[in-house]
C-alpha cells in the first residue's frame, strides 16, 4: 500500500523480513511537513449537486442502510472524487478530511446514508463486530470501560492506534462521518506510522526487529464464546514488498493479561518506544472534526486517536459512524484461518479476564 517499498529488505533464516532502509513516500510525513490543505479535500459542486439530489431521493428510504448500493445512481462526480480520496489514500499522505456534506440540511438520517453510500466506493464495507455490524455508531453509551466494551463507545480519551489489529486481516480504511461533534474535547489526532519505522530504523533498530516478531493481542471479545480470546500478530509486516502495520500497546499488554502470561522486555521497550514517537507533537496532526466532514486513514500506514470528551445532553452526544473497509476480499470478520500473515491463537481454557477494551 501507499507505494511505501520495494526493495530493501533485509531477510536472516528463518526471521521475517525487516526493511532496511528509509521510507520515501509520501505517507512517511512530520506534521511540520503538512498543512490543512494537504489533508482537507473540498467536495465539489457538480458532486455536492450529485449528492443533494440522492439526498431527496432517500429522504423517503426507510430500510437498512448497509442496504443501499452506490451502483444503484450514476454519481460520476462522487465517483471521481471518492478516487481522489482513493488515490491520497494510498498514494499520498495516508488520510483525508472530506469537507462537508450539509448535515444541518438533509438530517442525521440522510447523511448517515450518504456516508455509507461513499465508503462504499472504496471497496468492500466489511464486519467490524462478531454479530455482523457494519455501521459502527461511535457515541457514549455510559457503559463502563471493561472486557467487550471498546473506548469508542465511551467518552474517555483513546490513545493512538490502528482499528482491528487483532484481526487475521485489518481494514485497509478506517472511516470517521461526523454527524454531530461533541460540547467539549474530543480532538482528533492522525500520525504517520511510516515515520515511526523510520525513526526506529535509525534510532532502534534492535527494538524494530523485536516489531516484526509476533505479539498476543487481545480479540476484543468479538468471537464465539468458545472461541480463544487472544491472537498473534507483528506489529510491522513486509509481505510482497508491502509494509503494513498493526499499532496498540493497550490491546498487546491485555493479550497477554488474557493468557496469564508477561511480555517480554524487548516486546515492552519496543512498544513503549514506538508508542513515544508516534505520539510525539512533531509526529502527530490534530484537527476538530466539524459536523459533516468525513476522516478517511489509511489504517495500513496510519494511526489515529482522539482526546476525551464532554456531551451536553440539551444538544445530543458526539455522534460519528466508522466504517473498515477492505480493497479485495469478502466483508466478513474474521477471513478463513490462514489467510493472514503470522496469525495464531490458543484455546479459550487458557484465557482469564481482561480489564479493559479498546477501540
Amino acid at each position: 500500500m501507499s507505494g511505501v517499498m520495494r526493495s530493501g529488505a533485509k531477510a536472516v533464516s528463518g526471521a521475517p523480513a525487516v526493511l532496511d532502509r528509509p521510507i520515501t513516500a509520501s505517507s512517511a510525513w512530520r506534521a511540520d511537513g503538512l498543512t490543512a490543505d494537504d489533508w482537507i479535500l473540498k467536495i465539489p459542486p457538480k458532486a455536492l449537486a450529485e449528492l443533494d439530489e440522492l439526498a431527496g431521493k432517500l429522504a423517503s428510504y426507510e430500510g437498512p442502510v448497509e442496504d443501499l448500493s452506490a451502483t444503484d445512481y450514476a454519481l460520476e462526480a462522487v465517483r471521481e472524487l471518492m478516487a481522489a480520496v482513493d488515490d491520497r489514500l494510498h498514494h499520498g499522505i495516508g488520510f483525508v478530511v472530506l469537507d462537508r456534506l450539509p448535515v444541518e440540511r438533509w438530517g442525521i438520517a440522510a447523511a448517515r446514508a450518504i456516508g455509507w453510500m461513499l465508503t462504499s466506493l472504496l471497496g468492500p464495507v466489511v464486519e467490524q463486530k462478531a454479530d455482523g455490524t457494519r455501521l459502527y455508531e461511535v457515541k457514549d453509551s455510559g457503559a463502563k470501560l471493561g472486557y467487550g466494551v471498546r473506548r469508542s463507545v465511551t467518552n474517555l480519551d483513546q490513545d493512538f492506534h490502528t482499528d482491528g489489529g487483532w484481526l487475521a486481516q485489518t481494514p485497509a480504511i478506517v472511516t470517521l462521518v461526523c454527524l454531530r461533534p461533541a460540547s467539549a474535547g474530543g480532538l482528533s489526532r492522525v500520525a504517520s506510522l511510516a515515520r515511526a519505522h523510520d525513526e526506529l530504523r535509525e534510532r532502534h533498530p534492535d527494538l524494530l526487529e523485536r516489531l516484526y516478531q509476533p505479539f498476543w493481542w487481545d480479540r476484543q471479545a468479538e468471537h464465539a464464546p468458545d472461541e480463544c480470546k487472544s491472537s498473534r500478530h507483528p506489529v510491522f509486516t513486509l509481505c510482497d514488498g508491502q509494509l503494513t502495520v498493526r499499532h496498540y500497546a493497550d490491546y498487546v499488554h491485555k493479550g497477554y493479561a488474557l493468557l496469564g502470561e508477561s511480555l517480554d522486555d524487548d516486546g515492552a521497550a519496543a512498544l513503549r518506544t514506538m508508542k513515544a514517537i508516534v505520539a510525539a507533537p512533531e509526529n502527530r496532526i490534530e484537527f476538530h472534526l466539524e459536523p459533516g466532514q468525513i476522516e478517511y486513514v489509511n489504517n495500513h500506514l496510519l494511526a489515529h486517536a482522539r482526546t476525551a470528551f464532554e456531551d451536553d445532553a440539551t444538544r445530543g452526544g458526539r455522534y460519528l459512524l466508522r466504517l473498515w473497509n477492505r480493497r479485495q476480499g469478502g466483508i466478513e470478520l474474521e477471513p478463513q484461518q490462514g489467510a493472514s500473515d503470522e496469525a495464531e491463537t490458543v484455546p479459550a481454557s487458557r484465557a482469564a479476564e481482561s480489564q479493559g477494551a479498546g477501540d
